[in-house]
């Protein structure tokens, strides 16, 4: 078995009274079903060359969800994950923002990221317990706090 490490980042997107079809007084948190896994997921990726943590996860959390109108409102800091996957032992350093939706504004996400993932907006409350890993759960819970003290 193979060791493979990298470094990842993205981000625990909230929004409130951005999305007409959500109720504007409720906070809602995006999360992304992965059906073909059976997982539900925080988008976030790979690093690019060059390309640092903050620019990575808004670049992910577009590509992977769609939505382009985003600002970094805090960073959530690094965790360290470590997997076994199709014969090899994955260590991945991940890197998390909370991030605000600033408007209903959509992208072309590429094929793959559209087939993949299918995003989901649930309440605050309950996105932690929607979450397939316990490590995503620390990070929503993390976010989640901080967007509060942020929110008064």
């Amino acid at each position: 078995m193979g060791i493979r490490q990298y470094q990842a980042a993205g981000g625990v997107v909230i929004q409130q009274g951005i999305l007409p079809d959500l109720d504007p007084a409720t906070p809602y948190l995006l999360l992304l079903d992965r059906p073909d896994r059976g997982e539900v997921r925080l988008p976030k990726g790979h690093i690019d060359p060059g390309e640092n943590v903050e620019d990575t996860a808004l670049r992910e959390t577009e590509e992977e969800a769609g939505f382009a109108d985003l600002a970094v409102l805090a960073d959530l800091g690094s965790n360290r994950v470590e997997f076994d996957y199709k014969e090899n032992h994955y260590i991945r350093d991940e890197h998390y923002f909370l991030i605000a939706l600033r408007s209903p504004r959509q992208s072309q996400r590429p094929a793959n990221d559209a087939q993949q993932f299918r995003p989901l907006w649930v309440e605050l409350d309950e996105a932690v317990n929607r979450l397939t890993f316990t490590a995503e759960q620390q990070v929503v819970q993390k976010a989640v706090e901080a967007y509060r003290a942020l929110m008064g």
